[in-house]
């Protein structure tokens, strides 16, 4: 199935973070497919992350055909190997963060996992990056295309390209 993952970091060197993470998914034997990437944008921390370093994000699209509880569990094994805790408080720093954003077009609400994302449709700093490489991707739940929900979203937070470039960077 077609599946979206966000991805982000504001700790550290956050581009290489980006980058490592990425490298993991490319690597990774449940992809079954080559991952698309967006470029990368930088934003502010949303929340009770205010005062804290600004956030790199990104979006990758791969196929996966499993099931999502297993995808949730690998991407928290990867934000763990990465330094990310399991316990923290909701908006903190991190050195990564892998969010499941959809998963074809299965819709999941459970105490465990909601897909897709319950804000995706919300938020720039994904809509952007994920315009990028999928516009005419219509959500399930949602009636207008990615593009279109970028151009009537309400939220004026600024986006910024930071690198169109990233996926090649050395440290991969």
């Amino acid at each position: 199935m077609r599946t979206g993952i966000a991805l982000g970091s504001n700790v550290g060197d956050r581009l290489a973070n980006l980058a490592q993470a990425l490298g993991r998914l490319r690597n990774a034997s449940w992809v079954k497919s080559a991952v698309s990437c967006s470029g990368v944008y930088e934003t502010a921390p949303i929340g009770d992350g205010a005062g804290t370093d600004s956030f790199l994000n990104a979006v990758v699209e791969f196929e996966y055909e499993g099931l999502p509880f297993t995808l949730l569990e690998e991407l928290k094994q990867m934000e763990a190997a990465m330094g990310r805790p399991s316990k923290r408080p909701r908006n903190a720093p991190r050195t990564i963060d892998l969010d499941i954003l959809y998963v074809g077009n299965l819709v999941l609400a459970n105490e465990e996992i909601v897909i897709p994302h319950p804000r995706l449709h919300m938020r720039r700093f994904v809509l952007q990056p994920l315009a990028d490489i999928a516009p005419d991707l219509l959500l399930p739940g949602q009636q207008l295309r990615v593009s279109e929900l970028l151009a009537v979203l309400k939220d004026d937070e600024p986006v910024v390209l930071f690198s169109k470039t990233w996926q090649d960077i050395s440290s991969l």
